[in-house]
């Protein structure tokens, strides 16, 4: 293709690449762009190595990271209204880490040809996809199996492989569709019958499988009532410095609208309670006297809410990294925490700290190395540096023993291995609770919202969402949105959603798809640079 050999045409096959994977994304309804997403640029890719220029790497991590940048700047731009320099950070660290990616399986496709080039760049993507989901770095917003999030009818499959598994079709897809175009264009006489039916089936097989799925899912019968609050309380203005006493009252004014005997649980959103509630006095705050009072009626109720929380270390205890010192009493060591709890009319309170944190807002990654970037973090209000964290994953038993819920605090609500340990310790139901409020009239609240499907499909969990403001709703387990509440108004919604025991394939094995493309990729780069160092011997 001439147009492709002139600087211009590069350029503009990049900026296509871009456009196309940003407008595919979700919650846009043009999902099918994502399966051909990558194509420009890997036909740019392709003419770079192919041609007879100098400075093939360098043009190569060039273009692709332009490109890639549109992308990740299109997709979650959002993230500027709570910092410019933090989302500045956002977008030029995870950039690099996916030009990174393509330039692995560039020298790769240098080094073993076009064939196991291909092969490598969907195993090196998967690879990095999963390592995405692990290490202090996470940023896994654009993990590609999330694009396809506004249509659960094409992803019930997921409840094998999890959202890895629609990031290797939408990339495998990518690989086929640009052969088929490459051939196109340089094969006389170019043969496409067999290709094309190839693709076809390739794209398409998974989306009948995934309707016949969906279309046979039942529900069994386990009910739980369920109220959800959304007080929308402003959380730059209001939240962190407004009355507490008075932003509880109209939280439990809402939810006394929809409560009655009937009712098993209430879920209030993250850090509903901002008040920095010393934990080892829980009983002794005045909005747990509060909250106790208006729960008092209901035996059978479940009180489900997020706070800030505060734990002293007592003396001799083991610190951990996140660790502060008393300001006034030096002796004295606590951690912050974003937590949530349960309280019922046992008496009983539940707590869990959130743990999945969000790199530079709840936590400070790698501090050693990116410390000097703590100017630039990403401001959410509330407690500053690094949040507490706990190991394991604390399901709340509810008051008569019948269930056990896994909540989710926010950002934890995409990693899908992750919330797969609340099933294996008992988890019957799920609930998120988040305050999406920070990103305002945006696309960035309705994302979260709808990657809470993939949570309800990978589980075959029924999910309760409560936001401060966003989207609250409930999800059943085909991955459906019911009762959503609009944007920025005061809402409270009443549901029943069924409890379930039986553990998915993928909540029994987690992202083994990941795990099979680290296992591969190791021993691949380890030879392509091993091989390299030795030749330059």
């Amino acid at each position: 293709m001439t147009f492709l050999n002139k600087p211009l045409g590069k350029l503009s096959f990049a900026v296509l690449t871009g456009l196309l994977l940003t407008i595919g994304w979700c919650p846009l309804p043009f999902a099918p762009l994502l399966f051909i997403g990558f194509v420009p640029l890997l036909l740019v890719i392709d003419n770079i190595v192919e041609d007879n220029r100098k400075r093939k790497g360098l043009r190569h991590f060039g273009i692709v990271y332009f490109s890639l940048l549109l992308w990740n700047v299109g997709t979650t731009w959002w993230v500027y209204y709570s910092s410019d320099w933090g989302a500045v950070a956002a977008f030029f660290f995870n950039t690099l880490f996916m030009t990174t990616i393509f330039q692995f399986a560039y020298l790769t496709r240098k080094k073993w040809g076009a064939a196991i080039g291909n092969i490598s760049l969907v195993v090196y993507w998967i690879a990095f996809e999963y390592l995405h989901l692990s290490w202090e770095l996470s940023w896994p917003w654009l993990t590609l199996g999330f694009g396809i999030a506004s249509f659960p009818s094409w992803m019930q499959w997921y409840e094998y492989t999890g959202v890895l598994g629609g990031s290797l079709w939408i990339m495998v897809a990518n690989i086929l569709i640009f052969n088929l175009v490459k051939s196109a264009i340089k094969d006389k006489p170019f043969y496409w019958k067999k290709r094309t039916i190839v693709i076809l089936l390739f794209i398409f097989i998974p989306m009948e499988i995934s309707l016949l799925i969906y279309s046979s899912i039942s529900e069994t019968s386990s009910p739980v009532n369920v109220v959800i609050v959304q007080p929308n309380i402003d959380p730059y203005n209001e939240k962190f410095s407004g009355n507490d006493a008075e932003q509880l009252d109209k939280m439990l004014s809402l939810a006394a609208k929809q409560v009655d005997s009937s009712t098993d649980y209430v879920v209030f959103p993250e850090t509903a309670l901002a008040e920095a509630i010393w934990e080892e006095y829980l009983n002794e705050s005045p909005s747990f006297k509060t909250i106790k009072k208006f729960i008092e009626p209901y035996p059978k109720l479940n009180f489900v809410c997020g706070m800030s929380s505060q734990k002293k270390y007592k003396e001799g205890e083991k610190l951990s990294e996140t660790a502060r010192k008393d300001n006034i009493n030096s002796n004295i060591y606590y951690d912050d925490y974003n937590a949530s709890f349960q309280i019922d009319n046992s008496g009983k309170i539940q707590v869990y700290h959130k743990s999945k944190l969000v790199p530079g807002v709840e936590k400070m990654p790698y501090p050693k190395v990116f410390g000097f970037l703590g100017k630039f973090a990403i401001d959410l209000g509330g407690t500053t540096g690094s949040y507490g964290t706990q190991k394991e994953r604390t399901v709340f038993n509810s008051v008569d023993g019948k269930w056990k819920v896994g909540t989710a605090i926010c950002y934890e609500s995409i990693y899908g291995d992750f919330l797969s340990e609340y099933l294996r310790n008992g988890a019957s139901i799920l609930f998120i609770i988040t305050n999406d409020g920070w990103w305002y009239n945006t696309p960035g609240y309705r994302q979260h919202c709808n990657y809470g499907r993939l949570a309800a499909i990978e589980f075959r969990r029924d999910i309760a969402r409560s936001a401060n403001t966003g989207t609250s709703c409930f999800i059943n387990q085909k991955g459906d949105i019911q009762q959503a509440t609009k944007w920025w108004e005061p809402a409270v919604i009443k549901g029943t959603i069924n409890a379930n025991t039986e553990m998915t394939f993928y909540a029994k094995h987690g992202d083994y798809l990941g795990v099979l493309a680290s296992i591969l990729s190791v021993p691949a780069l380890l030879l392509l640079f091993g091989s390299m160092l030795f030749r330059r011997k």
